[in-house]
């Protein structure tokens, strides 16, 4: 992957932001509550994830999450990629438990080949079905709503649904195939549709 520097880039610094908020906030824990998730859906597809949330207000937090994947998988598969979503979100009732709205933004890079299963999702791209003969490799940004519920479990730990929607507009380098081929041009598109999808399991401290 060209932009592997820029990969590792970001997630230090997103590791280093994680660090800031854990020492900034671990020492006011009891008051504002610290919880640190993995998103359990992609962990299941070998995605290095971890999320970050705080609270600023009685009813109200702050999640970051990331998510890196730097693998290539069998048949030219290859599902590479790095990102970041921030999510401000208001809880209908006490805050880490219960139902949710969030408001989210992402950004992010990556490179892809091979349909795999993405054929199958509804609303996707119509570029998609173009990845068994060709390779993307680009960036995106945008934003969106979403709807979530957190279940209690314990007394640290939760198991958190999120399911959201929105806008990304992605710009990406169109090359003939995964390890071989000349750059045949550039395209951009504008995506509407599913932005966030979670099965999260918590840790509150």
């Amino acid at each position: 992957m060209e932009s592997n520097a820029s990969v590792l880039k970001s997630m230090r610094i997103c590791i280093a932001l994680t660090l800031v908020f854990l020492l900034s906030f671990s020492s006011e824990s009891r008051a504002q509550n610290v919880a640190l998730k993995t998103n359990l859906a992609y962990d299941a597809v070998a995605a290095a994830n971890l999320g970050l949330e705080f609270g600023l207000a009685p009813r109200w937090t702050m999640d970051i999450s990331g998510n890196y994947m730097p693998w290539n998988f069998y048949n030219g598969l290859t599902r590479k990629h790095a990102f970041v979503q921030p999510e401000a979100r208001y809880w209908f009732c006490d805050r880490f438990a219960g139902h949710f709205l969030g408001i989210h933004a992402h950004g992010g890079i990556f490179n892809m080949t091979g349909t795999g299963v993405l054929d199958k999702i509804p609303f996707l791209p119509s570029s998609v079905a173009r990845l068994d003969e060709e390779r993307h490799q680009g960036w995106f940004a945008g934003a969106g709503i979403a709807y979530g519920y957190a279940v209690i479990l314990g007394k640290h730990w939760n198991l958190e649904f999120e399911l959201g929607a929105g806008y990304a507009y992605t710009k990406y380098d169109v090359f003939e195939c995964a390890e071989c081929g000349s750059k045949l041009g550039q395209e951009d598109q504008h995506y509407i549709g599913l932005t966030k999808a979670a099965i999260n399991l918590v840790y509150v401290f």
